[in-house]
């Protein structure tokens, strides 16, 4: 029987900053379990950290520091940068891993700490497990030093060459010329406003940035790919000034669009206009895309009406790149913003190297972004959360099962019911598409009262 992960969730560990896992002390011991995995491979490991603007991210990154050099690990640090901005690091200068402290797109008083193997990968489901087995080993332990006793050390400001390097190697990337673009980009008050206009600037293109202030409380706050309609509202607003808007989230490894009218843009619709074009330059391998059970069945249709197989993996970009390994796929993603490109060099979903090549699909075609996604016939489908208490299995509550089944059965193939726990928060979800909205929304209800009465908070 597989081992259920306590501390780690689908994109590493996260929580209430302050709160356990991540209180002073948990960070310092989970430092120090990972500085224990790393010198078990490698005597003398080496180590870059980053992290976003949230007002804990300082102090958890230190305080991590500390317990990873209480071990021996020499560690280097990029100050605030984008998630996928260590990820190139850790692989692109060879270091044994790379840690970025950030909770994306939740609100400012969580906080989370990811981890990349030095090959630039998120860690597998079982090293996870092994790391969080020395975690609780270590709170636990008697014989430990007081961590209080480590000496105090800075993640902040990091190496402005670090950063450097990043967004050198994302402006190598590009091919086309993006200056004749007019473009609004919402930095989400997160990494992204550390990265995202020094790149813009490096290749000239026409920007005007919003919520690039980051205060340590305003990340994600009514902005950012949480909250699309804000760039698209502004795109709207004046309109015939710009050709698109991007938005991405605090830690920028996904980005969400809107175009010329003001009109969302979701990752579904980035997958089509991705797929095409990877497919008319011969670089979507197996001419398939990996998407998740996210995902509209409108995207798969359109696919297929180009030739293209969409096959569907986990939530989540750590599962959706290990099925495009799997494959041998170069191209997957979430509707979320998460695109996941194997046709380069990149690792992980990166939102800054996504909106890049949406600019480029679009010089090079000629056509505006309404027109690249014009033909994706979207299903009405909505997504419910519910606050739970706990997160026992739905097969294990017979209310909740019956709901779904019942739902299934009307559907008879018309539609879709996914219904699952987040991996980063104590939510429920539940996913209904249907023909009518009328049907998809007394669904959804009948599912989302089943688990509130059994489950909610």
């Amino acid at each position: 029987m597989t081992q259920t992960r306590q501390l780690f969730g689908t994109d590493g560990i996260r929580g209430v900053a302050g709160e356990f896992p991540l209180t002073r002390d948990s960070v310092y011991w989970i430092g120090r379990a990972l500085g224990h995995d790393l010198v078990r491979v490698n005597p003398k490991p080496r180590l870059v950290i980053g992290q976003d603007t949230r007002v804990s991210s300082r102090w958890i990154a230190d305080r991590f520091l500390q317990g990873l050099m209480s071990v021996g690990v020499e560690t280097r640090s990029a100050g605030v940068i984008t998630t996928p901005g260590v990820a190139f690091l850790a692989r692109s200068q060879r270091f044994d891993a790379g840690v970025v402290i950030s909770a994306s797109h939740n609100p400012w008083t969580d906080n989370g700490i990811k981890i990349f193997s030095g090959d630039g990968y998120k860690q597998p489901d079982a090293r996870e497990l092994a790391i969080e087995k020395e975690i609780f080993a270590l709170l636990q332990a008697d014989a430990i030093p007081a961590p209080d006793s480590a000496p105090e050390v800075s993640t902040l400001p990091g190496e402005e060459a670090l950063r450097q390097a990043y967004v050198r190697w994302l402006a190598s990337s590009v091919s086309a010329d993006l200056t004749p673009l007019r473009v609004a980009v919402d930095c989400a008050n997160g990494a992204a406003a550390a990265e995202a206009p020094e790149l813009f600037g490096a290749l000239k293109i026409n920007t005007t940035f919003l919520h690039c202030a980051p205060d340590g409380q305003n990340i994600n706050e009514n902005c950012g790919a949480l909250h699309p309609e804000a760039v698209a509202r502004f795109v709207a607003e004046n309109r015939g000034r710009f050709d698109l808007g991007v938005t991405f989230d605090g830690d920028a490894d996904r980005a969400l669009f809107c175009d010329a009218d003001g009109r969302v843009v979701n990752g579904d619709a980035v997958l089509l206009l991705a797929a095409r074009e990877m497919k008319s330059r011969g670089t979507l391998a197996n001419a398939t895309v990996v998407a998740t059970t996210m995902s509209n069945m409108g995207l798969e249709l359109a696919l297929k009406r180009s030739g293209i197989q969409m096959l569907r993996a986990n939530v989540g970009d750590k599962y959706v790149l290990e099925e495009m390994q799997r494959l041998g796929a170069t191209l997957g993603g979430e509707q979320s913003g998460h695109i996941l490109f194997r046709d380069g060099e990149a690792t992980t979903g990166d939102g800054l190297l996504t909106a890049l090549r949406v600019l480029e699909t679009m010089v090079r075609t000629g056509k505006p972004l309404a027109d690249l996604v014009g033909d994706l016939k979207v299903f009405p489908q909505t997504i419910r959360n519910v606050r739970v208490r706990h997160k026992t299995p739905f097969p294990e509550i017979p209310p909740v099962q019956a709901a779904i089944a019942a739902a299934e059965r009307e559907l008879d193939g018309n539609g879709r019911v996914v219904v699952r726990y987040s991996g980063t928060e104590a939510l429920a979800r539940v996913m209904i598409e249907a023909e009518s909205k009328e049907q998809m929304d007394r669904l959804a209800e009948s599912i989302v009262e089943a688990i509130r009465s059994a489950l909610g908070a």
